[in-house]
């Protein structure tokens, strides 16, 4: 049985739990279900890799651009990061080739000591640059974020000294949950489809 408050809460899990890919794929493909329809998908992966911290969106990026899958459209990678400089040409550019994106935010963000290594995802955009202080545009319909460092001092500096390991661990953890529940949901999408086709077939042949 699902809780109503289970779809509002955001989920947020540290990296190190047991099942926590099974825990972001349940949550994710269940977000997708209900509220991408059959829209094109597109995955906004914000960071640069001239900074240990903000590079967990790119390495994210890099490893989803691997699966090759036809089922998103995706920004962000090391190669060809989405950052500062380039994030507002970047939504426009989404917003012109795609009619209606569904669009999933994914970046790094700064937290609590006991937070650090905790992956989170809600619905609505993710902020980039919020913490430090950039205003810059939200991004997505949905967002993943990974607490990579503690905020609230000489975040720039906290950043650039981001332990590798735990962004790497952390974007492999994210980049499989969400390939998993975007294959998840084609998968169901697709059964829905043609359960529908069935039984609309069965109806036929009873009139």
């Amino acid at each position: 049985m699902k809780l109503p408050f289970m779809k509002e809460t955001p989920l947020k899990v540290p990296y190190t739990t047991a099942n926590v890919v099974g825990l972001l794929v349940n949550r994710l493909t269940s977000m997708l279900d209900e509220q991408a329809g059959k829209r094109p998908l597109v995955i906004v992966c914000v960071g640069t890799d001239r900074s240990t911290g903000d590079s967990l969106g790119p390495l994210i990026g890099t490893s989803l651009s691997k699966f090759r899958s036809p089922h998103y459209a995706l920004f962000g990678t090391l190669e060809e990061p989405v950052h500062a400089m380039n994030l507002e040409e970047t939504l426009l550019e989404i917003n012109r080739r795609f009619h209606k994106p569904f669009i999933i935010g994914i970046d790094a963000c700064l937290g609590q000591v006991s937070s650090v290594g905790s992956i989170q995802v809600g619905s609505g955009p993710v902020r980039p640059g919020a913490g430090v202080n950039k205003d810059l545009p939200p991004v997505g319909d949905m967002h993943i974020t990974g607490i990579v460092n503690v905020g609230g001092f000489m975040e720039y500096f906290v950043l650039q000294n981001t332990r590798l390991h735990l962004v790497m661990k952390m974007a492999d953890i994210i980049s499989l949950s969400l390939f998993t529940a975007v294959a998840n949901s084609v998968h169901i999408a697709s059964s829905t489809r043609e359960q529908t086709a069935a039984s609309d077939y069965t109806s036929h042949l009873h009139l």
